[in-house]
């Protein structure tokens, strides 16, 4: 694949994924949530799709459990295919168009209930389309995410891009966390996520930039296998899994990405149910809880990345997590705040708190499997960076499936949601304990050479 230099094409391809992963937070921390009214204390007829239960809540939560595992066991097959797909226009391009057309479908047909009232049939029907959305999203992420380590011949242009693209996440965390909420008191949530739906065509982006030989058998040339030979060896899917799991260090890093996952995503996911409902917070409101919480964050990304530069990338993430766990313990005590305008304060104090998490949130799940994927590389002639990104994502699937299927819509339907933000700081201590097991050269990514030396 032909390399991608200077910083402005890169700035311009870590933009690609931002309508895709707006499309994923819509359905993941809204449209789920609106098929079911409990919870709510604000605005109901329009954070919910009908001002009425339509699911099941206990058929339902094990249908959103079964989509997030099925969302990380599918990686696996998904990233094995297009490490080795054949096609006249390459690997990545078909991959990521293939996942984005039934992708798009699928959203929009999760906006439709079959019946105007709670029916298993609805409830069947919204997990069939969270199955399909997520497979297809998959399928498409995969693919772009595995040209991190193509597109880019060196840590310095890897790293830049990984930022680019974190930079991009905070976009879409606050249009989607900060703009949202504001909406909310014109208008449905349905018609808020047909609003969003054109931004996905920012993955278009790869198509265009992406040069790929064809990887068919009949179009290839003696160059071109003396240069295969040379610089890789791909696998199959067994054999790439093969590889994957014996790579000790990352199944360190899958622990401690899954326990992160686990605690980060629970409070996403209902983070405006809890802002509606427990702290009975108004749209105006909840934006401004989201724009401390969001705004900052090009600003604590770069001392994010002062901190990595300096002593390393575990250095980093520990005063991250640290934080966000800190803006947990804030959210928890606000509770105990009478309604008004010191609650409010609070909250806000919370977010800028939680600031300082979210850009290393963003960043380190892009730096470390690719990192890893290049070093195999360079150690063994092996390539294949989609599988590293696809166990990442299994692990990621399987503990928030368990965090947002099994344990939030549980919490919902009990009327305990106030311990959410107790159960995300003990997630991110066992996050926070398990980085002790990572290796040095791990923990150093991203140090000065200067400081190394």
């Amino acid at each position: 694949m032909k390399k991608i230099t200077g910083k402005w094409k890169l700035f311009l391809y870590g933009t690609a994924g931002l309508g895709v992963n707006m499309l994923g937070l819509i359905v993941g921390s809204y449209l789920c949530d609106a098929l079911m009214v409990e919870g709510f204390g604000e605005n109901v007829e329009n954070w919910t799709y009908l001002n009425k239960t339509l699911v099941v809540a206990g058929i339902w939560s094990v249908m959103i459990a079964i989509s997030k595992v099925l969302d990380g066991v599918i990686d696996i097959p998904f990233a094995g295919w297009t490490d080795k797909l054949k096609s006249r226009w390459g690997k990545r391009r078909p991959a990521i168009l293939i996942g984005f057309v039934p992708m798009l479908i699928a959203y929009a047909l999760f906006l439709v209930p079959l019946e105007n009232e709670k029916s298993v049939l609805n409830t069947f029907w919204f997990g069939l389309m969270l199955c399909a959305f997520y497979a297809c999203y998959t399928l498409t992420m995969v693919a772009y995410y595995a040209t991190f380590s193509e597109i880019v011949d060196n840590d310095h242009d890897r790293m830049l891009l990984s930022n680019f693209k974190t930079t991009f996440d905070v976009v879409y965390f606050v249009l989607g966390y900060a703009l949202i909420p504001a909406f909310i008191g014109m208008m449905n949530i349905r018609v808020i996520a047909l609003i969003f739906l054109p931004l996905a065509f920012t993955m278009l982006i790869p198509l265009f930039m992406i040069k790929e030989k064809s990887t068919l058998d009949k179009d290839r040339t003696e160059d071109d296998e003396e240069d295969q030979e040379q610089e890789e060896k791909h696998v199959g899917i067994w054999e790439s899994l093969l590889y994957t799991f014996k790579n000790k260090q990352f199944i360190v890093w899958l622990c401690v990405y899954a326990a992160l996952q686990f605690a980060v995503q629970l409070f996403l996911t209902g983070q405006n149910v809890l802002y509606s409902g427990l702290l009975e917070f108004e749209g105006i409101q909840i934006t401004l809880v989201m724009a401390c919480a969001f705004a900052p964050v090009p600003f604590t990304l770069m001392l994010y990345n002062h901190i990595v530069k300096k002593n390393g990338i575990r250095m980093g993430y520990i005063w991250s997590l640290s934080a966000y766990m800190l803006a947990m313990l804030v959210l928890a005590l606000c509770v105990f705040i009478p309604n008004g305008p010191a609650r409010l304060i609070v909250a806000c104090l919370g977010g800028v708190f939680s600031a300082f998490g979210t850009g290393c949130f963003f960043s380190i799940n892009y730096v470390i499997p690719s990192t890893m994927a290049v070093m195999e590389q360079k150690e063994n002639g092996i390539s294949h960076p989609a599988m590293y990104f696809a166990v990442q994502g299994l692990a990621s699937g399987i503990a928030t499936a368990i965090s947002t299927g099994l344990v939030w819509v549980n919490l919902k339907n009990a009327d305990v949601i106030y311990l959410a933000p107790y159960i995300v700081i003990v997630g991110g201590f066992v996050s926070l304990f398990l980085t002790t097991f990572l290796d040095k050269k791990i923990c150093d990514i991203g140090k000065s050479t200067s400081e190394e030396e």
